[in-house]
């Protein structure tokens, strides 16, 4: 016990004995101080310069370093150092045009008045274990994640703020990403694409000008366009709960012949799921080759992926994920037929844990699709404070998904009933393939000033969609339908052309303001839709979204207030009702004051912020002429909110983190709609001012980091939701409950022993088994004089585990 004691106390004692590590990194030729240099300590910490080129590590332990110090455009370094000592470094500029221009174009730069997080090469690794980008993000401030397999793997959803993925803008290198005509965004189609990202910036709110779909809930710009000047391999691997594999090699070339440079990498992903058959394969690879010299470079990416994955997008129902109820066994039965599986079958499924249910249990019930993306990028520095962009790009996406489709009338697909001798046959079990066969191609630009006191950047670009929509019927129980019968084939074409001014200048000491123009211009045409056929639409848009704000920055300290208006066309399942009940476009007025602190030992930050909504649509349950449910413009809607985070480095060994956000996300006068089955009409219930589905009221973030030892760092991440409403009726019994969830990590790196850096990491997701769902969706009806509604939700796995071994060659 003595022994122990002692143990202790030398530990404590250890502990609090510290030093600090500062200089000052300047330019050699120039003796100019260099801004935003990543100086990384050999323990494992890392800080950025400021703007006179200065950093600091507080609170070191005692003893002999070594500093990594790089920069874009400059060659990186390694110094040693003593704790205790201030040292001053000098880097040699590369004779080459390294800065990626086009990121430039469309990010937020530090000084700018937007509300935004960045996340770091080194951060985005230490988080990328083979789950989708979503869960990458999900210690962001606003931000809520859901995955239809429960484990992140497959088909995945993050909503920030409360907006699902179409209405967040992504662009890959500033080239649109999401889907130009449901305006979604399918991270499954490019598989580990994480492992290729240099940085993230994710910004709330409509943020600075974009090119792509508009940003109605926030923007995630994603670069790859870093330049490796120094050559290297990488193999990393991870296995974890319910078979899942991530394997990825990466290498690059470094510098050939002082200007040429490749950077490739090869992906496999794989998982069983949590939920039963949520199955995925998925593969990709990235391709990047680049030419630069002193003002010129030009790069060209080629990147792909391939996906197939079970399907698990029926959720569960609620009967029978909490009473696991014997009517909804014989309902499903009843309706499915004995292609999906026997009685018997269905009996021992209900069983089995009611969590990992699914509904879909034919062979092949698959999403099948490939995605391949093209980029050329062509930058080039004039004088020093003039450089210009341009960029082409194609994505070429085709694929399909396969059902099983029981009891199908043949007039449903265009065909006459089946006459067998005196017997006539309406209907037939059949399997059917619905595809998507489409090119999106165009063009980004930008033209860049900068000087002591004004940034100018003119941009935009223009873009194209030509989608093929059609279904094949590839067998049939009862026969009377051609082999690969092609029953609907529908076009769409999208032009998108957009143009910017974003001008930044300084307007007194510590003072600057910023305005930012654009017009986007939007032609759709719609060339009938599987269920409508008759229905062709040519819809024209003109959108001009202005934005302007402030900046105060002073020591330590910054404060911002901005506005930016953002107007959105509707997505393609909006339009598909009569003539006359066509979708209006909807208008986003943002507000948004933020004030924040930063420096080496803690950093703080606050954002107010308002977002007023004219025409936002939302699901009412309401059926259209056509008899289809699909989204109604509501007048008046609003999200207001406070976004805290914050981050304390209370010694070298302990550090923690967090966020939380407080909002109120309101419709105003809402009025629901429900099919009354006695009456064969639909009845009105006005709510008055109602929640906005899947935007609690809570969101908070939190970790938590130890580093007991040189190499070993204990990550304790949590998560909590506040509730969500399934939809717009603020109604408790159609909700998803509020959830806390806490995981953890432990990493060991072992540096230049046998190959250059090995990490071993193992992370522990639900330490605590919580049994939560944060995805679902709900619909009610009337019947025998009585209210019936049905909830279906998306559980999440309960513990579950990762083990990932990452080697540096």
């Amino acid at each position: 016990m003595k022994k122990m004691i002692l143990g202790i106390c030398y530990l404590l004692f250890t502990h609090c004995l510290t030093a600090q590590i500062s200089g000052k990194i300047t330019d050699a030729a120039s003796s100019t101080p260099i801004a935003s240099a990543t100086v990384e300590l050999s323990n494992g910490l890392s800080t950025l310069t400021n703007d006179k080129g200065v950093f600091e590590f507080k609170k070191v332990k005692p003893g002999n370093y070594t500093l990594h110090i790089t920069s874009i455009g400059f060659q990186s370094a390694d110094q040693p150092v003593a704790s205790g000592n201030t040292i001053d470094i000098k880097l040699n500029r590369l004779n080459l045009f390294l800065q990626p221009v086009e990121i430039k174009a469309t990010r937020a730069d530090d000084k700018a008045p937007f509300t935004k997080n960045n996340l770091s090469k080194k951060e985005i690794e230490k988080l990328n274990l083979g789950q989708d980008l979503p869960f990458i993000l999900n210690q962001t401030p606003s931000v809520v994640v859901n995955s239809d397999a429960g484990n992140g793997v497959g088909y995945t959803g993050i909503r920030i703020r409360g907006s699902d993925a179409t209405r967040i803008n992504v662009t890959l290198n500033g080239i649109p990403y999401n889907d130009a005509e449901s305006q979604g965004t399918f991270f499954v189609d490019l598989p580990d694409f994480t492992s290729s990202v240099n940085s993230i910036q994710v910004q709330r709110g409509v943020g600075t000008s974009s090119n792509g779909a508009a940003a109605f809930g926030a923007t995630i710009n994603l670069s790859t366009n870093e330049t490796n000047t120094t050559p290297y391999s990488e193999i990393n691997n991870t296995y974890g709960s319910f078979n899942t594999w991530k394997n990825t090699v990466k290498a690059g070339s470094g510098l050939i012949a002082d200007h040429f440079t490749i950077d490739a990498r090869l992906s496999k992903v794989s998982s069983d799921g949590f939920i039963d058959r949520a199955s995925s394969t998925l593969k990709s690879f990235y391709l990047s080759a680049a030419y630069l010299n002193k003002n010129t470079s030009i790069r060209m990416n080629v990147f792909s992926g391939n996906e197939k994955t079970y399907q698990a997008w029926n959720g569960i129902p609620e009967a029978k994920l909490r009473n696991n109820d014997s009517a909804l066994l014989a309902h499903y039965y009843n309706n499915l037929g004995p292609l999906y599986y026997t009685q018997q079958d269905s009996l021992n499924l209900f069983k089995s844990d009611p969590r990992k249910y699914n509904y879909f249990t034919y062979g092949n019930q698959t999403d099948n699709y490939q995605q391949d993306h093209y980029q050329l990028f062509i930058n080039h520095d004039l004088n020093g404070r003039l450089a210009v962009n341009t960029a082409f790009f194609l994505s070429r996406g085709k694929g399909y998904y396969e059902e099983y489709k029981p009891v199908r009338s043949y007039a449903d697909y265009g065909l006459n009933d089946l006459v067998t001798g005196s017997d006539t046959i309406r209907s037939t079990d059949l399997v059917q393939q619905q595809w998507l066969d489409n090119y999106f191609y165009g063009q980004v630009f930008s033209i860049q000033y900068k000087d002591n006191t004004n940034q100018l950047i003119v941009g935009g670009g223009w873009n194209r969609y030509d989608g093929k929509h059609y279904g094949n019927v590839i067998w049939s129980a009862m026969g009377g339908i051609p082999n690969n019968y092609r029953w609907y084939n529908k076009d769409a074409y999208k032009t998108d052309v957009n143009a910017y001014a974003k001008y930044q200048v300084k307007i007194a000491d510590n003072l600057q303001a910023f305005v930012d123009l654009q017009y986007r211009r939007v032609l759709y045409y719609i060339g009938g839709f599987k269920d409508n056929p008759a229905l062709k639409l040519h819809n024209t848009w003109d959108f001009f979204n202005p934005k302007a704000g402030f900046v105060y920055a002073k020591n330590n300290y910054q404060i911002y207030a901005s506005y930016s208006q953002g107007k959105k066309e509707p997505n393609r399942d909006d339009f598909e009702a009569g003539i006359n009940q066509q979708p209006k476009a909807e208008k986003l007025h943002d507000f948004e004051l933020g004030v924040e602190e930063k420096n080496s030992d803690y950093s703080w930050g606050a954002t107010l912020y308002y977002m007023q909504y004219k025409d936002q649509l939302v699901l009412s349950g309401k059926i259209n002429d056509v008899g289809a449910y699909t989204r109604t413009n509501v007048p008046n809607s609003y999200r207001l909110g406070i976004e805290l985070q914050g981050a304390i480095r209370f010694t070298q060994w302990l550090n923690a983190a967090g966020n939380i956000t407080l909002s109120k996300n309101q419709i105003k006068n809402f009025t629901e709609y429900y099919d009354n089955y006695d009456s064969s009409a639909q009845k009105a219930i006005p709510h008055g001012n109602t929640d906005i589905a899947f935007s609690p009221a809570i969101i908070a973030s939190g970790i938590l980091n130890i580093i007991p030892c040189n190499n070993v760092e204990i990550s304790l991440p949590a998560k909590y939701a506040g509730r969500q409403y399934l939809d717009n009726t603020s109604n408790k019994n159609r909700s998803l409950d509020p959830y806390y969830v806490q995981d953890a990590r432990i990493s060991y790196t072992l540096r230049k022993t046998l190959f250059k850096e090995s990490t071993f990491i193992v992370q522990v997701n639900n330490v605590f088994n919580k049994k939560y769902e944060p995805n679902g969706y709900t619909y009610s009806y009337q019947y025998d004089g009585k209210v019936i509604t049905e909830n279906f939700y998306y559980p999440m796995a309960g513990t579950n585990f990762m083990i990932g071994l990452n080697v540096k060659l």
